[in-house]
């Protein structure tokens, strides 16, 4: 699990709409990718999904006042998200610190 402040700070529902509406620019501009994700929010939980390359969720993302909490999936993929941890974390440190 990878931990980022959450100096801003924001709310989970906050960081969801910047999520819907960012990211997978974000990604597309570093790996050139296309790729396809798709986001759910229940309280202070996201989940982050790339349904082309993965079934099932890749990310869930924990937000407090204090921090956002990165863990990856336990589930055995095909792909390997280590790429796509970098950059996800690289845009939420550009969001929340």
């Amino acid at each position: 699990m990878t931990t980022i402040k959450n100096m801003k700070p924001l709310t989970a529902a906050e960081l969801f709409d910047l999520l819907k509406k960012e990211l997978a620019t974000y990604i597309d501009a570093k790996i050139d990718s296309g790729l396809t994700v798709e986001y759910a929010h229940v309280q202070d939980i996201i989940n982050i999904s790339f349904p082309e390359i993965i079934d099932g969720v890749a990310f869930t993302l924990t937000v407090t006042d204090e921090e956002v909490a990165i863990e990856k999936s336990k589930e055995e993929f095909n792909y390997d998200l280590t790429l796509l941890e970098t950059h996800l974390t690289s845009f939420l440190k550009e969001k929340c610190e």
